[in-house]
């Protein structure tokens, strides 16, 4: 950048800064009168008279006399809304609170030094709007589609100009319905003395009512900042990454570099052509938080590989480099995998694979060389709501499948199918779960679908038709002919209404009909009646709402809502507790101890208790809990013990069952050699005394009437015992991971793991952006290294388990400092991006103004930046570490107004977070990012015989993989603006992610108070494993009985107490 560009950013930030300054005065300068004509602002005292405070020239009161705070009648406000036709300043005012991390003078005496050495203002015209912040030269872009052009240009209420009607409501919803709810105006002013830092919407309170504020008193404030500043220092000495470490993942950079030049040089010029191609033009460059600036100890090396003179590109569709790169890897001995189905193609890295990885993935490189692709697992491919549970449905989990952009074309379903219908038989030893699991697949395999919210639209008649003619196919096939027939016979499973008239069904509500049908017909016939006679009258109630639903006239309208309304029918069926016994069944992978409670509470719902004298449900319960044991050899010797010892209680079977599942669970890890063989000599020994015969005891405390008798011999096993922890908790014993497979990486020892990217230019964009803001000030590093490694002992900070990515932390870090700190932390360096030069060669267009069709102007002067932040010449804010961090907190905890800003909390429903957009936030309607989406995309087209010959196959498999695009929580990424960066975040982890937040805030409120304190830095993961310890010596207490407890608490301490 010449003298004469850098002078011009340096005066508008001066100008910026001080503006921003005189905002966060006490006693702000008098507003001078605005360059827009109709524009007339109201000075302090005038907005007072409007809440009723008459101003002093009017009602002659002293000034400085403190106004009443009561709530103005109907008739003052009559008379506030007709002097509110005159146009107000709907900014906000100067905080009335003293700032206790402020420098001495701040901010007049700056402002008066500055006054005086003459720095200009910024002016009007100096305000870059979203829309010219987004909008790409005309001449500089001859080429660039119209439609790559729209991607960059706004909704109107980013920049249109507000009528003095809507200045006195501009941070209101729209009263006359043509403007989304909660999506702001920005008025197009000049960022003068009073303008916002954080333009909220107020959708919850009115200008004049800011809703429930937390007020902090100084010594609180103090103490809460110190809390943080403390935990912050702790964190950031020890998470810092060593300079040894960076030299050593240099070190193989440069060697997996050297590699990658070499493979790709050598296709270039065999099979290309490209004689003259030059090797040092392909480059692994680095990107992620080891290039910006936060990286931590366990950072991951992210390179992106980059090969401008390819004849095809690498991120192309078809090109054969990824694979070629991946395998020329592999040669080398070194651990790699190429992961087609992420957003962008990525090959994982992993410097020194253990043998038998390395094996394993030398096999799955040769099945794609062979063209064998495994099928995608169901899970993968699934709609959300066919993989929640039926136990586990609720209202919210339809709330996720709202959509409003079409599905691509479906496959071409064959009309023909009624034969193929035949194989739809539920076997007799098939659950209806299992059932109906088996008919998805079918149904996916005839070129079918399921209906959804997000492909409601792109259903036509004959889709509609084919799914009505499954669903009877899946009725008619149930193995139960009594169930059937009675499903038949209801309106809703007309064959006539289904067939000849427009009544539509999806399968999952056909499946739910059946659950909810199957529980009618156990409650005819069940054991035990209600409670009382309330009870039961409400229990008849249900089964009588249940039935009326299935006749409901104008259930085919509206597929969806009809299954939303079954889904609510079916929950209340479940709650009945004379079903709840009957239903009882032990869940797989469900341990014995949690299947016991539960028995214990549906015992209890029925009035009953766990003592065998005149209760008449203890028997049927205890009937029902041994039929619901999962494992016929558990089951049979539980069985074996309930016959051979009677009257029994339910504790005595449930620690009966609870012996033998857990000798089952260490069998279980023995087989898979998960123990170090001196320690299995113990384990049998053990195994044998759980399977053993229980012993009636003597014990005058009822609860320990059968036990697994200990001698005294046996303590040196039981120590051992609880130091190897429970089996149930290892990976023989509990569900297969769907975010884990075989190949996947160890977490350590096997030396540098990094990640290529095949389509790295705007990640390498999005990093100089985070490093340029890093470098703006020296806060800011530390601010999210602490919230990166809070983040991850919290554990919400993977993607791939539905939270947000450390990427996504440190958008939130950066819009709380450049729109929510006040004054604030950065400037918005988008907003200062200097004008193009015109005569800026191509490469330097791609390089500085728009890069694959993305505006990617900000201000990149990475010396002028640290040059003016060593200054402290960027910003007037002087707070500590620990006060930012509280207002982070307090920010995305809740959304009323904040305690230390003139602002309120994060609007999670409503709000988008955007670092590019002046006030950085817009709204998810104005984005379209109202409800959930599913795309498919293809993977890898087939490749073309002469570039596929060195990489694999000449014929392979067209591959595609369904997207799932979320809304739930929503980033703008800077550059790809319709790219959510939060898109991962699931309904769970939304929840996870915000109670996480609201934990911390409870933290940080109560520091200084002198009551017990939790760890704001607890690690989740360590918490679980001392509460999996202390379960686990409770199982074993249950066991054995008082004797063991008394020799245990004479002799040794409890594990994990």
């Amino acid at each position: 950048m010449d003298d004469k560009g850098s002078n011009g950013i340096e005066a508008r930030l001066r100008g910026l800064i001080l503006t921003n300054a005189e905002a966060e005065g006490v006693a702000a300068a008098p507003q001078q009168e605005n360059t827009l004509p109709t524009f007339q602002p109201l000075e302090v005292r005038d907005l007072g008279g409007l809440l009723g405070q008459a101003p002093s020239s009017m009602s002659g009161n002293n000034p400085a006399s403190k106004p009443p705070r009561k709530r103005p009648n109907q008739a003052q406000r009559r008379q506030m809304s007709t002097q509110l036709s005159i146009p107000v300043d709907p900014r906000p005012q100067p905080p009335q609170f003293a700032r206790p991390h402020a420098s001495p003078g701040y901010p007049h005496q700056q402002h008066a030094v500055a006054s005086q050495h003459g720095i200009p203002r910024l002016s009007p015209g100096h305000y870059r709007s979203p829309s010219q912040g987004n909008a790409l030269p005309a001449a500089l872009l001859p080429d660039m589609s119209s439609a790559a052009q729209a991607r960059h240009h706004p909704s109107q209420s980013h920049h249109r100009q507000l009528h003095p009607g809507d200045r006195r409501e501009w941070r209101q919803p729209s009263q006359q319905g043509g403007e989304p709810r909660g999506a702001y105006q920005a008025p197009t002013m000049a960022l003068d003395a009073n303008a916002p830092r954080n333009m909220r919407h107020n959708n919850n309170a009115s200008l004049y009512n800011p809703g429930r504020q937390y007020q902090v008193r100084p010594e609180d404030l103090t103490a809460q900042s110190d809390l943080l500043e403390g935990l912050c220092n702790t964190i950031i000495a020890d998470a810092e990454i060593e300079p040894a470490d960076i030299m050593e993942k240099e070190t193989f950079r440069a060697r997996i570099e050297r590699v990658a030049r070499s493979v790709i040089t050598r296709y270039e010029t065999e099979q290309n052509g490209l004689q003259g191609f030059p090797p040092e033009s392909v480059q692994l460059r680095c990107f992620g938080s080891l290039s910006s600036g936060f990286a931590t100890k366990a950072a991951d090396m992210d390179l992106g590989l980059l090969s401008p003179c390819s004849r095809v590109q690498p991120d192309a569709p078809g090109s054969p480099i990824p694979r070629l790169v991946e395998k020329a890897f592999l040669e080398i001995g070194v651990g790699a995998r190429l992961l087609t189905r992420t957003r962008v193609p990525i090959i994982k890295i992993c410097e020194r694979p253990p043998a038998q990885l390395r094996a394993d993935l030398l096999e799955e490189r040769a099945k794609w060389e062979k063209g064998v692709t495994e099928e995608l697992e169901e899970d993968a491919i699934h709609e959300e709501h066919d993989t929640i549970p039926m136990d586990e449905v609720q209202p919210h989990d339809y709330r996720e499948h709202e959509s409003r952009g079409p599905l691509p074309e479906p496959r071409q379903i064959d009309l023909n199918s009624e034969k193929k219908f035949r194989a739809l038989k539920q076997g007799e030893n098939k659950t209806l779960a299992s059932y109906y699991s088996a008919a998805k697949t079918l149904l996916r395999k005839l070129g079918g679908r399921d209906l959804t919210s997000s492909n409601l639209s792109t259903f036509n008649k004959d889709d509609f038709r084919f799914l009505n003619e499954f669903c009877l196919a899946f009725v008619d096939g149930l193995a139960d002919h009594m169930l059937r027939d009675r499903l038949f016979r209801y309106q809703s499973l007309s064959k006539y209404d289904l067939t000849e008239n427009q009544n539509y069904r999806s399968l999952l509500g056909v499946y739910m009909q059946a659950e909810g049908e199957q529980m009618v017909m156990m409650w005819e016939s069940r054991q035990l009646p209600e409670r009382a006679k309330q009870q039961e009258q409400q229990a008849q109630s249900t089964i009588n709402f249940w039935k009326d639903l299935q006749n409901k006239s104008g259930y085919g309208s509206d597929p969806l809502g009809y299954n939303k309304e079954l889904g609510v029918a079916w929950e209340q069926l479940r709650r009945i507790p004379s079903l709840q016994v009957t239903l009882l069944s032990q869940k797989e992978y469900e341990s014995a101890a949690v299947y016991h409670s539960r028995a214990i509470k549906a015992m209890l719902d029925l009035g009953g208790h766990d003592t065998p004298q005149e209760n008449p449900v203890l028997p049927i319960v205890v009937q029902h809990y041994i039929q619901g044991i999962m494992g016929e050899d558990i089951r049979r010797q539980v069985q074996e013990f309930s016959r051979t010892h009677q009257p029994l209680t339910l504790r005595a079977v449930a620690r009966r069952h609870k012996s033998l599942q857990l000798a089952h669970d260490f069998e279980r890890c023995l087989r898979k050699g998960l123990y170090p063989e001196s320690s299995v000599p113990c384990i049998k020994t053990y195994v044998d005394l759980l399977r053993g015969p229980m012993a009636e005891t003597m014990s005058p405390n009822p609860h320990f009437d059968y036990v697994v008798p200990l001698t005294p011999d046996f303590d040196p096993v039981l120590s051992q015992i609880r130091l190897l922890g429970d089996p149930s908790k290892m990976a023989p014993n509990q569900p297969r991971d769907p975010y884990r497979d075989r190949l996947e990486f160890p977490k350590s020892g096997v030396g540098v793991q990094c990640d290529i990217n095949f389509s790295a230019h705007l990640a390498l964009q999005n990093t100089l952006l985070l490093r340029c803001y890093a470098y703006s000030d020296p806060r800011v590093r530390p601010l999210v290294l602490f919230v990166k490694h809070w983040a991850k002992v919290r554990q919400i900070n993977t993607p791939y388990r539905g939270t947000l990515s450390s990427y996504g932390y440190v958008l939130m870090m950066l819009h709380y400092l450049v729109n929510v700190a006040q004054p604030f932390v950065c400037p918005n360096l988008q907003q200062l991006a200097p004008t193009p030069d015109p005569n800026l060669t191509p490469e330097q267009i791609e390089e500085t103004v728009s890069c694959k069709g993305r505006n990617i102007q900000f201000w990149r002067d990475e010396a002028a930046i640290q040059r003016l932040a060593r200054e402290n010449a960027l910003n007037q804010n002087r707070d500590s570490i620990g006060h930012l961090l509280r207002g982070f907190f307090e920010y995305y905890a809740q959304n009323y107004q904040m305690s230390t800003v003139q602002s309120r909390g994060f609007d999670w429903g409503r709000d988008v977070l955007s670092l590019r957009t002046y006030g950085g936030l817009l709204s998810k309607q104005e984005k379209g990012w109202t409800g959930a989406k599913t795309t498919i995309e293809q993977v890898s087209p087939d490749l073309e015989p002469s570039v596929s010959s060195p990489a694999g196959p000449q014929n392979i498999a067209r591959e595609v993989k369904e997207v799932r695009h979320r809304y739930l929580f929503a980033i703008e990424d800077p550059f790809e603006l319709d790219h959510n960066v939060a898109r991962t975040v699931t309904h769970n982890g939304i929840v996870a992610i915000r109670d996480e937040f609201r934990r911390a805030w409870r933290i940080i409120r109560n520091a200084g108070k002198g009551q017990p304190q939790e760890d704001l830095l607890e690690d989740v993961a360590e918490a679980e494993l001392r509460q999996e310890r202390e379960q686990f010596s409770q199982l074993l207490d249950e066991l054995h009985g008082p004797r063991f407890l008394e020799r245990r608490g004479a002799d040794e301490p409890k594990v994990g107490l």
